[in-house]
């Protein structure tokens, strides 16, 4: 078998294998040297964790010869459980020194790094499109500046260190960072961004091609003058998504209202307030397209009234653990959004549970519906259910995951009336047996995703 495929085609072989496979690499590697040297020149991306340097049952390897057996890497996730600078720096400079030439996208998720090792990665990753990495604070961004081709960006802060800050340092932008330029990146995430960190409002100058924003367990977005500066970025802003932000959602959610005319999507997890939301959506003259909210607490029927009033171009709606808000709401707004909504998504939402008809109105207002997702319902009977499929022939995507009260029956009626479903989540659907699910397999010609 060794001799009988030449090169070129084993390697379209390999380069088929899945790559989320973690049975291929032991596989190949034990046929041949021959297969195992082929095999690594097949791939494209590559996941390392690499050992701290104090292991003695697993010393770290030899990471620039351990890279070199990868020549055509474009992808490159590494991570390390050793928590020093000094050992991140090293890692960094390994993949500086090794196919920086090739790398597109990188993925650098051990300790933070210095910014030496940072203006080191800007001079040789000339090719780089996107890159994820943790800093520490204060940040020191200018290093962004030279890497010409970095499209999408994600910056993970992990510590915040007392520092003494410059006298000349004034309006959020640091002496040694240089003035404003236009950077090329159209995404942005970054997490951890506290209260006493400093350097950012260079950042929210100079990303003037932003398209995409995403802010984790942020407590502000800069101190100094940098929530003035965020203005700068918002223009041209498309997707935004906040989590965990509790403390700065409101005067994000004012600035993109005020700043952000061509916003099409948003998502807000786990923070806001009552108020704010409200004044965003009453205020925003977007034509918002995707709406994506998980608010325990500060979700209510006001909100949705208010969005069946402003937002009647929305595409999508998703919404998850929406306690407070009952079916008056819900009513509303799929009457307001008709034909034009294409997905909708109540996840854990006591009104599907505890509201009678409720689904079949929904179902009724909503025929254009193409993805549904009501997981976590566990409450969710047969009868609720099919009740909103005689309406919803078009689905080609439906989620029901962990909706422990259905049962074959929700099948049958899938089968009935969902002629056109490619995809169906049933994971921890504890009332549908298997016999119910092998039948519903056997009359779904269209189906190519079946999650159980």
């Amino acid at each position: 078998m060794d001799t009988i495929l030449c090169d070129e085609l084993l390697q379209e072989i390999f380069l088929r294998l899945p790559s989320s496979s973690s049975s291929s690499f032991p596989a190949v590697s034990l046929v041949s040297r021959r297969w195992l040297r082929l095999y690594r020149n097949s791939r494209t991306s590559l996941s390392l964790c690499v050992p701290s340097r104090n292991s003695t049952v697993n010393p770290p390897p030899c990471v620039p010869s351990l890279l070199s057996l990868y020549p055509y890497l474009s992808s490159l996730s590494i991570s390390s459980s050793d928590s020093t600078t000094s050992f991140s720096d090293y890692l960094l400079r390994s993949v500086s020194s090794s196919c920086s030439t090739t790398i597109r996208c990188l993925r650098f998720l051990a300790a933070p790094v210095s910014p030496s090792a940072l203006f080191s990665l800007s001079a040789s990753f000339t090719q780089l499109n996107s890159l994820t990495i943790s800093l520490s604070t204060p940040l020191f961004l200018r290093w962004v500046g030279f890497l010409p081709s970095l499209k999408e960006l994600s910056i993970i802060i992990c510590s915040r260190d007392v520092v003494e800050f410059d006298s000349k340092e004034e309006d959020g932008l640091w002496i040694n960072e240089g003035s404003d330029s236009v950077l090329p990146l159209e995404s942005l995430c970054l997490s951890g961004l506290g209260s006493d960190v400093f350097g950012t409002g260079w950042l929210w100058r100079s990303c003037k091609k932003l398209r995409k924003l995403r802010l984790c367990n942020c407590e502000s977005i800069g101190d100094g003058g940098s929530f003035s500066s965020f203005d700068t970025c918002l223009q041209g802003i498309q997707e935004v998504e906040l989590r965990t932000c509790r403390s700065i959602v409101d005067g994000v959610l004012l600035k993109l209202a005020q700043k952000c005319p061509s916003l099409d999507s948003l998502l807000v997890y786990d923070g806001g307030s009552e108020e704010g939301l409200l004044r965003f959506i009453e205020e925003c003259r977007c034509n918002l397209r995707k709406l994506d909210l998980r608010l325990p607490l500060d979700l209510h029927n006001n909100h949705l009234f208010a969005i069946a009033q402003n937002f009647r171009g929305l595409s999508s709606i998703r919404l998850q653990s929406c306690c407070l808000v009952i079916g008056d709401g819900l009513k509303t707004l799929a009457m307001a959004m008709g034909n034009g909504l294409e997905e909708l998504a109540l996840i854990n939402c006591d009104a599907v549970e505890r509201v009678p008809g409720m689904l079949t109105t929904l179902g009724q207002s909503l025929k254009r519906l193409r993805k549904l997702d009501l997981s976590f319902n566990e409450m969710l009977l047969d009868k609720e259910f099919i009740s909103m499929l005689i309406s919803c022939n078009y689905l080609i995507d439906l989620k029901l995951r962990r909706c422990r009260r259905l049962t074959g029956a929700a099948l049958v009626s899938i089968v009935k009336n969902c002629k056109y479903l490619e995809s169906l989540d049933i994971v921890d659907c504890s009332g549908i047996k298997a016999d119910a699910i092998e039948t519903f397999v056997s009359n779904s010609p269209r189906l190519r995703r079946l999650q159980v």
